[in-house]
């Protein structure tokens, strides 16, 4: 588990170079298509990521700027740790599909060819809410998940989760670049 801003921030970094590397030189035709009805292109991995870590934004500016108050689920919650720890570990495995939790994280169907540029400027944006959190204890510091109001995890897990969801969210670009039907 990572509770270190510099290690965060190095890991949504390498996240961000790594997708202008591998998606940035995607044509608008590559970055729309889609491998199947249900399938996701690699334009709407990238802009379900933006809308997911929005989410946080208002959390973390509130955490940052000192007026986080832990709400009673938060202060007294015994699954908090059970909470984080589930969420990290699910995200590591691709095997199964997950459906997202709530509508506003749903990318449209027509992505912005520019959707890598738009997500390093959001990692940016993100990097930079982490630094001001940097002075918050990320291990007694609890947040409520913006998908299930029952959970909670530690800003740590929750940073973690960030990262992890990344990940999955990246993989899942590239296996869509590695299908046989996907234009040269």
């Amino acid at each position: 588990m990572n509770d270190k801003p510099d290690e965060t921030i190095t890991e949504l970094r390498l996240i961000s170079e790594n997708a202008a590397e591998t998606f940035g030189d995607l044509s608008g035709n590559q970055i729309n298509w889609r491998p199947s009805e249900t399938g996701w292109s690699v334009g709407q991995c990238f802009e379900h990521l933006i809308k997911s870590n929005e989410l946080f934004f208002s959390k973390l500016d509130e955490i940052a700027d000192g007026k986080h108050k832990h709400s009673l689920l938060e202060s007294f919650s015994p699954l908090s740790g059970f909470f984080g720890g589930l969420l990290i570990k699910s995200l590591r495995k691709d095997e199964r599909k997950f459906k997202a939790p709530t509508e506003k994280i749903v990318p449209p169907s027509e992505i912005d060819e520019n959707i890598v540029e738009i997500f390093a400027a959001h990692q940016t944006e993100l990097i930079g809410k982490i630094k001001r959190c940097e002075t918050a204890n990320w291990r007694k510091t609890k947040v409520t998940s913006p998908f299930l109001k029952l959970a909670t995890y530690t800003l740590a897990d929750g940073f973690q989760i960030i990262v992890e969801h990344e990940r999955r969210h990246v993989r899942q670009a590239e296996r869509v670049l590695r299908e046989a039907n996907f234009p040269k």
